[in-house]
């Protein structure tokens, strides 16, 4: 792996390791279907700028995204990869069916231990199907969460994982998974959709790192986007900045756990986003900012 003269945005922890704050979510890697090495390469130039924290799954492209990482870090442990279960990849219109049973579990952790070419995974994310956006069930079919941890609690003793995170979970989950030692958090979470404000709150009193998926709105029907807000657009043209790196910057101003996981297939959006940990808002422009959203939604 190259040196990194440059950490983007920091460094924070996640599970014990100090990683830079800005990282990568590999679900873009599934458009180099046809052509892996060139996402291998693409991934190489990624850790060359600084990316340490690779965010996959084994259902993005049916295996394609973990395929593109093995090709281009293999096993090294100079890059931490994370992972999440819950789900599998079908052929349907919907391509995605819940899987939340503990031996579906450790099926998922296994196949992506195979294709990503690795005996541990730094980290694994339990997607439970509590919110939205995506797959959600009534809770009277949620699948037992202590069966679920006892499980993953077991392939962390084997070695299998390294850290339990949790994603698409409501705070009550995440209170009742405390004891086991939860080291991360992905909920969807933005500068204009801080529904979970008071998990995050949780998650920096725990020392739990805070991993917000859709962090600009974009990627579901019906999220509002960050980009499209008047107040991101002036600041951004104040700063000499793209509205998306406001929007990024704005989540690592506001609370120091917070890890930016932004996915692209494009070199030009990749130097993009790695640069947002350099754009610096001041206090008023900030203050602007967290008056887009001052009710913190739900607080869930």
């Amino acid at each position: 792996m190259a040196d990194h003269t440059t950490i983007p945005g920091g460094t924070a922890t996640l599970a014990g390791r100090a990683i830079a704050r800005i990282g990568y979510g590999a679900m873009a890697l599934e458009r180099f279907d046809d052509d892996r090495e060139a996402g291998a390469a693409f991934l190489r130039h990624a850790v060359e700028l600084g990316v340490d924290h690779i965010d996959t799954a084994e259902f993005y492209g049916d295996g394609v995204a973990n395929d593109v990482i093995r090709r281009a870090i293999g096993s090294s442990d100079a890059v931490a990869v994370v992972s999440k279960v819950g789900a599998v990849r079908v052929d349907a219109p919907i391509p995605l069916v819940l899987a939340q049973r503990p031996e579906e579990l450790r099926a998922q952790v296994e196949a992506n231990l195979r294709t990503l070419g690795r005996d541990r995974l730094d980290v694994v994310n339990l997607r439970r199907p509590e919110i939205g956006p995506g797959l959600t069930v009534p809770d009277e079919d949620l699948v037992d969460l202590d069966d679920q941890l006892a499980e993953m609690t077991a392939m962390r003793d084997e070695g299998l994982i390294g850290g339990i995170g949790l994603s698409a979970v409501r705070i009550e989950s995440l209170r009742r998974a405390l004891p086991v030692g939860v080291v991360c958090v992905q909920n969807a979470y933005s500068l204009v959709a801080r529904e979970f404000e008071a998990m995050l709150t949780l998650c920096v009193a725990e020392d739990i790192a805070w991993v917000p998926f859709f962090p600009l709105g974009r990627g579901f029907p019906g999220l509002p986007k960050v980009t499209d807000e008047p107040a991101v657009q002036r600041i951004a043209a104040e700063l000499g900045a793209s509205p998306a790196q406001v929007g990024l910057a704005w989540l690592l101003g506001h609370a120091p756990n917070t890890l930016l996981i932004p996915g692209t297939a494009n070199a030009d959006h990749l130097a993009e986003n790695l640069a947002a940990g350099a754009v610096e808002l001041t206090a008023e422009q900030t203050a602007a900012l967290d008056a887009l959203a001052p009710a913190a939604g739900a607080q869930r």
